[in-house]
């Protein structure tokens, strides 16, 4: 396979490394285009693979349908993988369609605020402009992989996964971040694109509930304290807009369903930069004239701040990325359930989830422990009969199990309680 990718910044490298790392004899992938606005930044990401024929570096300008499938023919590249800010991702996705290439990207289309009611009604949704295109690559016999990153991407996995074997009924999905990275010597410091933190933590965020389907919200309502695995704690996550709240809910309503929500631990600080970019207007996307010359605010904005490709490797501390998953498992299982990744290499030891009516602990072989068998009473108390999420996040390179986290306004406790339901955060730890 060949592959064009679009953007070199901090998650376009990750990416290219990774790729080399998988496979570093070239088995399945035999050449990646790294391309970039940038010719340099594109080049010293091909210097550090040290592999020029295999990872050649290319300028390309994402924003030129034209430039993007010329390359993409250049090359002659089965994969367009947009690493680019998702501004960025129509003239992309439009592109590969052109030249007749498959498609990813990990965040999909921009929204449109409703011009009336523009924190109580949605209007242009994310993804909608990509979905509405679904019949054209179809028609081609192309896939177009929308919102395949850590969220939205890894997160939906998790969720399909709680719905398939975890819960008979699935009554909320609930996306939850947090982390307790800090860069030294740096106050406020973006970890990838400034330009889309902007976007997605301003815009109304999207909330999707059975009875009301797609409304939005004021930016950073429904506050609440979440207690995140690996040691990062309690944290104040905040209601802002994410795909996977238009996504689950299109493949997974039918699973009884009820709310969908994406939540991020921003930080009292960090909204407050947020909110003063905001209020001086630096948070705009239309051009303005400053001494003749035409910028757009958001854009001086992120030329101003510092690169987040370097800052990534600074970084110092953890992020968890999951999903909150409450429900209900109303039958017996007869075979136990392994959790995935629990059989990669690497990865020691089983995990087992309990068979209703059974006791309520893991039977984790050696190295495995992850859950001490504690039950944690979940929201609206404990209720005979049922058994929700269990709280899981991937460590060491396998998904495992952690004790159940609760929302209202704090951490639940952790002391025994009686047989019932559980809140749970599925997640991925990095």
């Amino acid at each position: 396979m060949k592959v064009l990718l679009v953007g070199s910044g901090g998650v376009g490298e990750a990416i290219a490394v990774i790729a080399r790392q998988r496979d570093p004899k070239a088995q399945w992938l035999q050449r990646v285009v790294i391309s970039d606005l940038s010719a340099d930044r594109a080049r010293e990401v091909t210097a550090r693979l040290g592999d020029e024929a295999r990872f050649p570096a290319d300028r390309l300008d994402a924003s030129r349908k034209a430039e993007i499938v010329a390359l993409a023919r250049k090359h002659e590249v089965d994969l367009v993988l947009n690493a680019c800010a998702p501004n960025l991702n129509m003239p992309i996705f439009d592109a590969a369609l052109e030249a007749g290439c498959h498609y990813m990207d990990m965040a999909m289309s921009l929204s449109e605020r409703h011009p009336e009611e523009p924190f109580a009604k949605t209007h242009v949704k994310l993804g909608d402009r990509q979905y509405a295109a679904a019949a054209e690559w179809e028609k081609r016999g192309l896939l177009a992989l929308c919102g395949s990153g850590v969220e939205p991407g890894m997160s939906e996995v998790f969720a399909r996964y709680a719905a398939d074997h975890l819960f008979d009924e699935l009554h909320e999905l609930g996306v939850r971040d947090g982390a307790n990275l800090s860069v030294e010597g740096l106050e406020v410091a973006f970890g990838f694109s400034i330009w889309t933190t902007i976007e997605e933590c301003l815009n109304p965020p999207i909330v999707w509930e059975r009875d009301r389907g797609w409304f939005t919200t004021e930016p950073f309502s429904e506050p609440e304290t979440f207690e995140f695995p690996e040691g990062i704690g309690a944290l104040t996550v905040v209601n802002v807009e994410h795909e996977e709240v238009i996504q689950m809910p299109r493949y997974l309503a039918d699973r009884g369903l009820r709310r969908a929500t994406f939540k991020y631990a921003l930080g009292d600080e960090f909204i407050q930069v947020l909110k003063t970019l905001e209020s001086l207007g630096l948070d705009r996307t239309e051009k303005i004239s400053v001494g003749g010359l035409e910028v757009s605010p958001r854009d001086v904005v992120v030329a101003a701040a510092r690169d987040p490709a370097p800052i990534g490797k600074a970084m110092k501390g953890k992020t968890a990325a999951g999903i909150w998953a409450p429900g209900r498992q109303g039958r017996p299982r007869a075979e136990p359930l392994y959790l995935p990744g629990s059989r990669q290499p690497g990865v020691r030891g089983k995990a087992r989830l309990p068979s209703r009516g059974g006791p309520d602990r893991l039977q984790p072989r050696p190295h495995a422990g992850a859950f001490d068998g504690r039950r944690v009473a979940g929201r609206g108390g404990a209720q005979p009969g049922g058994l929700s999420g269990r709280a899981l996040h991937a460590a060491h390179g396998g998904l495992r199990l952690c004790p159940g986290n609760g929302r209202d306004g704090g951490a639940l406790p952790t002391q025994p309680g009686p047989p019932g339901p559980q809140d749970g955060l599925l997640s991925g730890g990095v």
